[in-house]
């Protein structure tokens, strides 16, 4: 099947579907699900651990490395907050972060790109996706702050003081409640909102500044720090970037 290379950014999870080199290590502050969607691929995590599947759920702050082994690849993050992704989280404490062939497999590709595009994990996934315990709603005040563009760079004091708490309580309390650090999260939350601004404009000095980094040379570094790749070989190769939601 011909390779389009897609991005889909939905309101608490993204999409990317098409072809990739392998990646560098990295990790990044949201789970993710990989799919092989013409065959295998090899993943790297852990000291030493290689396994080839067709499905993988790799939790946010895990070590790993994917290679899509020249076959077309989907990959689904979940923000933290996420209803499925805190429904995860007990399954990853037992498994070691990462939980191995998940997906139901993949016959009809049009039948999984619809799923795909709907971000229907129910129909993807063998696991079931019941509901997490509900968010703490003073670290859903601070997400609703980081993920606006006016806002993302407001220290993590002023995020505190917006909740009433003391600075080293408001990071025990937002790890606890999202399974990442706020650094963590600020990076990923800048990444996304520079990813968003390409469906305006596919210019990565754009994309930069529409997620408030301050040149496109800090852009690059975060964007391979966070996804084990330079974003010209993911980003320029695109054919479609969409928004939903």
């Amino acid at each position: 099947m011909p390779s389009r290379n897609t991005l889909t950014l939905g309101a608490d999870r993204a999409l990317y579907v098409g072809d990739l080199p392998a990646t560098g290590w990295h990790c990044h502050a949201a789970p993710v699900l990989l799919m092989g969607l013409s065959g295998r691929f090899a993943l790297h995590w852990g000291p030493g651990q290689v396994d080839t599947c067709h499905s993988a759920l790799v939790d946010a702050g895990v070590q790993h490395l994917l290679d899509p082994c020249g076959e077309q690849v989907a990959l689904m993050y979940l923000e933290p907050d996420s209803r499925e992704a805190r429904s995860l989280r007990g399954l990853f404490a037992q498994q070691g972060g990462v939980l191995l062939d998940v997906a139901v497999p993949v016959r009809a590709r049009s039948t999984m790109d619809a799923r795909l595009r709907h971000f229907d994990l129910q129909a993807l996934l063998h696991l079931p996706c019941s509901d997490g315990r509900p968010l703490d709603p003073r670290v859903a005040h601070s997400l609703r702050t980081l993920r606006s563009p006016q806002d993302a760079r407001l220290a993590r004091d002023g995020l505190a003081l917006g909740v009433q708490l003391s600075p080293s309580r408001f990071n025990h309390l937002f790890r606890a409640e999202m399974g990442v650090s706020l650094r963590s999260y600020r990076v990923w939350s800048q990444v996304r909102l520079a990813l968003a601004g390409l469906a305006v404009s596919p210019r990565l000095t754009d994309a930069a500044l529409h997620g408030d980094f301050s040149d496109s040379a800090h852009f690059s570094r975060m964007f391979r720090q966070t996804f084990g790749m330079t974003p010209s070989s993911v980003l320029k190769p695109l054919k479609e970037v969409v928004v939903v939601g």
